[in-house]
């Protein structure tokens, strides 16, 4: 008798499925089978059992939050059983302790935590049976019962134990030290809240504080454009000014003067460049592209896409959801052509298929066995679904992943882009850009809907001849970095924060050093949420004073560092497969736990937040969870009360007593207004110039200024 440990109820039952079976109380009865000659008990775990213990449980002393402890490293670390867990660990406990049960069979998902989660399961319960290992990349029943008939030697997964092992009890060795070193520092600066900071959460968070601070120093200028309309032969086009490659133009006066220059002279067309690109299909799915895929075009959030695409993974219609690879093996390229003709039967699938390529099986760009480690990349499988029989959002990421597959199956797209120079009067330079789509190729499937910003040029040759029929100035001004969005999170998070667009990793990444693993990234985002260091609105990540205070602390010690954790992870996956030594890694996380305890007590006394909001910070005090009483940040312009914060707002304290409605948004027209905004609000009645308002898709400047008559805010603009 053999018992299947799985890591969820929901994927025992799962597992379950192709067998005949007795659902139990925290476990299912498989009646014997060809698979299971005598039977078996496939029972499950609910996520993580056990956790590493509190500090207090090693030492008593650790209870209380003191620097002299600092750092606080335990002899050896130890697991606890999770209270409201107790009751199924005792489900498994019994089971694995029968007489009867001669081997146990490891099923948790086929990835490091998976390892650890159920590994630990096994130990806490003091039972030693032989082990297997069930090592599958989908869920659907043909994999299922290949898997058990094809169960790999447990020491083959024992290294990666080790390294989720490693990163657990790191995590925990950074997490405590750097946390309450920080904590207790900056509440001796007033701050009497819990700054968690994390070997992983850290450098992210330091990644969006410095995009922020970023902005806050850009000083937009404004410039102009000179742009002429040409009338060559019987064609029609438009170009922009240019000298030297720059087409900004510093004042209105010089832009006007050349466009004045340009009215109604001759033009020749001096250059004419087109070169033919052409572009392979997009790499398959792994699950941080999917992420960002799915953000830009929904505005999901990466746990949101992670939860849906786990559920059809469950149902046996996808592959493995934290998947790091974006190829196949061969064998999982076999049956593509299989998958492809279930998928005519639905549309709008049915208008790609067949497709130009019948089989990639010999394409290296899709399957390279040397590129795929535990998993191969996110795809439908074999079990193909209906796409209307699902919910909106499972609909919406099942045919984002059906489409990425069907691609690679369709040609290369061709494009020709095309440079005019066009010279006015045998002086002035003008540029026109344009593409054409000789080829459309995998295009037709995956960009139905956009739009082309560049505009198909006329068939001009050069030499020709004709005259400037209009010319216009344009003012712009310079933009600020644009913030990050959640998506875009995922990838500079993969790419230890090197910025690039989705599409363009293929190209920068030969080995993954980034921050996290594809299965922890949307929880470090959710972490930062629940942790109030940013707050999402409309999909942009904006930092909160907490955040700006914890990373301005941290400075540009290692903590904050993008690359030493990407270095740390690389080290991580040297000891999940067997490269590395898990002991020797352990001793210099201790080593940094130490360093960063030693920095920040050093660093603390030059510590400066005077333009930060710190009266905000405060931890909930008991049961009402009331925050402790704030300080003003200024006199209310309409009664002369004490304004202070009130989360989504600035406003009066007397609303209680009085009714006074005096408030100032912490955000207008997407613009963040910052308490140092504010209090010059309340002290000068007018804020300094503030770039960046947006209404529709138009960006204004303007001061935010109090109108005594009104007895309200507004906005006051420059008089030009």
């Amino acid at each position: 008798m053999k018992v299947v440990i799985a890591e969820k109820p929901d994927q025992g039952a799962t597992l379950a499925k192709p067998f005949s079976h007795r659902k139990r109380q925290g476990y299912i009865e498989i009646h014997p089978n060809d698979v299971f000659p005598k039977g078996a008990y496939i029972t499950w775990a609910v996520g993580h059992l056990f956790q590493l213990q509190a500090p207090e449980k090693y030492e008593n002393k650790w209870k209380k939050w003191s620097l002299d402890d600092l750092p606080i490293i335990p002899l050896r670390f130890q697991y606890e059983l999770q209270r409201a867990k107790a009751k199924q660990f005792s489900v498994i406990k019994d089971l694995l302790k029968k007489n009867e049960v001669t081997e146990i069979i490891h099923a948790g998902d086929a990835g490091r935590e998976g390892e650890l989660i159920i590994r630990n399961i096994i130990f806490m319960s003091k039972v030693q049976k032989p082990m297997k290992r069930l090592w599958i990349s989908s869920l659907t029943e043909k994999a299922i019962i290949q898997g058990f008939e094809s169960l790999r030697e447990e020491a083959e997964m024992r290294s990666l134990y080790y390294e989720a092992y490693s990163r657990a009890c790191a995590d925990w060795l950074v997490g405590m030290n750097a946390s309450r070193a920080y904590s207790i520092l900056l509440k001796e600066q007033g701050m009497s809240d819990v700054f968690s900071a994390g070997r992983v959460q850290t450098p992210t968070l330091a990644l969006i504080v410095r995009r922020d601070e970023e902005i806050d120093r850009f000083k937009s200028e404004p410039f102009w454009e000179v742009k002429a309309t040409f009338q060559i032969g019987d064609h029609t086009y438009e170009g922009i000014w240019q000298k030297d490659g720059e087409s900004r133009i510093q004042s209105r006066e010089l832009a006007e003067k050349i466009a004045s220059f340009c009215q109604h002279k001759p033009a020749t067309v001096s250059k004419l460049n087109t070169e033919r690109k052409e572009f392979a299909p997009p790499l398959l799915f792994n699950l941080s592209a999917l992420q960002a895929t799915i953000n830009k075009m929904y505005k999901f959030s990466p746990k949101k896409t992670l939860d849906v695409l786990q559920k059809l993974y469950q149902k046996g219609i996808v592959s493995y959801p934290r998947s790091d690879s974006q190829y196949v093996t061969k064998g999982e390229a076999e049956s593509f052509p299989e998958i492809l003709n279930k998928l005519k039967e639905f549309s709008p699938y049915n208008h790609w298929i067949p497709t130009p390529h019948a089989s990639i099986m010999n394409n290296k760009r899709f399957v390279n066995e040397a590129k795929v480690s535990d998993h191969y990349a996110i795809i439908p499988t074999e079990q193909v679904t209906d796409p209307t029989s699902l919910s909106d959002d499972e609909r919406k990421i099942y045919d984002v992943v059906v489409k990425r597959f069907i691609a690679a199956h369709h040609d290369k797209a061709i494009i020709h882009y095309t440079t005019i120079s066009t010279v006015v009067d045998e002086r002035a330079e003008f540029v026109s850009k344009g593409k054409q789509i000789l080829q459309e190729g995998w295009r037709k499937v995956l960009m139905q809907n956009e739009k082309e910003e560049e505009p198909l040029l006329p068939p001009v040759e050069e030499h020709d001849k004709g005259v400037v029929k209009k010319v216009v100035t344009k003012e712009g001004k310079t933009q600020p970095p644009k913030r990050y969005t959640e998506g875009q999170l995922i990838t500079l998070m993969k790419t230890a924060g090197k910025y690039m667009d989705n599409d363009e990793l293929e190209k920068v990444l030969k080995q993954t050093e980034g921050l996290g693993t594809e299965a922890t990234r949307a929880g470090i985002i959710t972490m930062l949420k629940d942790r109030k260091y940013i707050d999402i609105q409309k999909n942009i990540v904006f930092p909160t004073d907490k955040a700006k205070v914890l990373i301005r602390a941290i400075g540009n010690n290692v903590l904050a560092s993008a690359e030493m954790t990407a270095k740390w992870e690389q080290r991580l996956q040297e000891i999940g497969k067997g490269r590395a030594s898990a002991p020797e890694f352990m001793e210099q996380v201790k080593k940094l736990s130490e360093r960063l305890v030693q920095n920040a007590l050093q660093e603390s006394t030059a510590w400066k937040f005077e333009d930060l909001d710190t009266d905000s910070i405060q931890r909930t005090k008991g049961k009402s969870g009331k925050r402790a009483p704030q300080k003003s940040i200024g006199n209310c312009l309409k009664c002369g009360g004490k304004v202070i914060d009130k989360g989504k707002f600035y406003g009066c304290s007397n609303y209680q007593r009085t009714k006074c409605s005096f408030t100032i948004s912490k955000t207008i027209l997407s613009k963040r207004i910052t308490q140092k905004i504010a209090k010059q609000v309340l002290t000068e009645g007018k804020s300094d110039r503030i770039d960046g308002f947006k209404k529709g898709e138009k960006e204004f400047s303007a001061y935010l200024s109090w109108d005594a008559n009104q007895k309200k805010i507004q906005f006051q603009f420059d008089i030009n």
